[in-house]
């Protein structure tokens, strides 16, 4: 073999090599952050930390303050009810009622209406008192009332206990309108027989056509 051969030889075999071997591949340094973006990051994680904990003491502080006031609320209306309780029990009148089994109670909150003459309608006036008397029955949600309707003397006994009836209606027909369920009256009439006045003029017959409420539950 020549010389020239020889050569030819010894670079198809090189060339061969570096085929088989390949190309050398590339190393890929990482890059390390540098020392401040590394603090900048630090200081990005202690904020979100630092917004969340003042966020969940938020939290915290509203619920506890709404459950002492929800506390506030229960324990004022608790008191309420109390001094409504002893208000109406002083407000309590007992009586013994013809007509009705056990004891029943006048109250001066309930306020007694009147009517003009031969009338059962609701005057202007009266009216205004029956929405103070629906507001206390609102009040007091297990009161139970009877509605008496009375006359002066002038008309027959009939006649009378017709009207007083009429009236009775009429009043508890007033006080349903401004809410108050009617399971909660009953009504009776006494005609004449019952005058507030006995007197025999127009003052004592005005003060006689009245419709008058006592308690019959409590």
């Amino acid at each position: 073999m020549n010389r020239k051969s020889v050569i030819i030889l010894i670079l198809f075999g090189f060339c061969l090599g570096l085929m088989l071997v390949g190309c050398p591949k590339k190393t890929v340094v990482k890059e390390e952050p540098s020392a401040a973006a590394r603090r900048e990051e630090a200081a990005r994680i202690e904020a979100e930390r630092a917004k969340e904990a003042r966020e969940r003491e938020a939290r915290e502080r509203e619920a506890r303050e709404r459950e002492a006031r929800e506390r506030e609320a229960r324990e004022r209306e608790a008191r309420e009810r109390e001094r409504a309780k002893e208000e109406l029990e002083k407000s309590l009148i007992a009586k013994k009622t013809p007509g009705i089994e056990g004891t029943v109670y006048e109250s001066t909150l309930l306020k007694t209406i009147h009517f003009d003459f031969d009338k059962f309608d609701i005057r202007p006036g009266d009216a205004e008192i029956l929405k103070e008397n629906a507001a206390v029955l609102k009040k007091y949600p297990n009161l139970k009332i009877q509605i008496e309707g009375h006359c002066d003397e002038r008309g027959t006994e009939a006649y009378n206990l017709a009207l007083g009836e009429r009236r009775a209606t009429s009043t508890k027909n007033y006080l349903i309108s401004l809410g108050i369920s009617p399971d909660r009256i009953t009504t009776i009439s006494y005609g004449e027989e019952r005058p507030l006045d006995p007197g025999h003029n127009e003052e004592a017959w005005a003060k006689n056509r009245r419709a008058q409420f006592v308690i019959i539950a409590k």
